[in-house]
């Protein structure tokens, strides 16, 4: 299979996957595509390292979190989308007009890499490496998972875009994390927790409930904000 034929099924998956005849997804991933809706997850992610950690510590992973999430952005939106140059879906001249398009968003003119994937599967192996519970990663992936397919959804990006964004994301966020190991190894002290009351890592259960509890409560507040989005599209 030569690239235009990879870049024509690219096309067949976005045409398919795209959009929907439902009024409440069309709400539902609006809402769950925005950055902001996901603020108090983040807080409380920051809130629950620092309290975990010693402040030197917790100021190391911040910067480090900070470094996958700053690696994964530049390389997606600073070095790919404008040499790659490949129009989104829904500036694509071939086929804009063919993808549903909700409430008029069609965002900016280049797609390839996904900048949404990257930095959220950057966030999501960085998080799961650091605080090594099953749960939260499974939560943390499927939260990035479905981030990314709001993008095709919307028909700002293609599947491809999608694949690349979050195999560089997970790259950025792997390194990140490697690096704060190397630190850490040599300036901290970090000794191995066995107890049912925290993980491997030394993080409470309790304060990952809480995580596990905002991500949900958030959920609940994208399906209320996207219901009364709908009344505009």
């Amino acid at each position: 299979m030569n690239i235009q034929q990879y870049i024509e099924l690219d096309k067949e998956l976005l045409l398919k996957w795209n959009g929907s005849d439902s009024i409440f997804w069309d709400g539902f991933m609006r809402v769950t595509t925005s950055t902001s809706i996901w603020i108090p997850v983040a807080i409380i992610l920051l809130y629950v390292i620092i309290k975990n950690n010693k402040i030197k510590e917790s100021l190391l992973i911040i910067s480090m979190l900070a470094l996958a999430i700053t690696l994964a952005d530049q390389i997606a939106s600073g070095i790919c989308k404008p040499y790659f140059q490949r129009f989104r879906p829904t500036q694509d001249p071939e086929i804009m007009y063919l993808v549903d398009v909700v409430n008029g968003y069609r965002a900016g003119k280049y797609g390839f890499i996904s900048s949404h994937a990257a930095n959220s599967f950057a966030v999501a192996i960085f998080i799961s490496l650091l605080i090594k519970s099953k749960s939260l990663s499974i939560v943390l992936f499927l939260w990035a998972s479905l981030n990314a397919f709001s993008r095709i959804y919307l028909g700002v990006h293609y599947p491809g875009d999608i694949l690349f964004g979050t195999l560089v994301g997970l790259s950025s966020g792997a390194f990140a994390y490697l690096t704060y190991c190397l630190i850490r190894n040599k300036y901290f002290k970090h000794a191995r927790f066995i107890s049912n009351q925290y993980t491997s890592s030394g993080y409470l259960i309790d304060d990952i409930k809480a995580i596990h509890t905002t991500i949900i409560l958030t959920f609940f507040a994208i399906i209320i904000i996207g219901l009364f989005k709908t009344q505009s599209i």
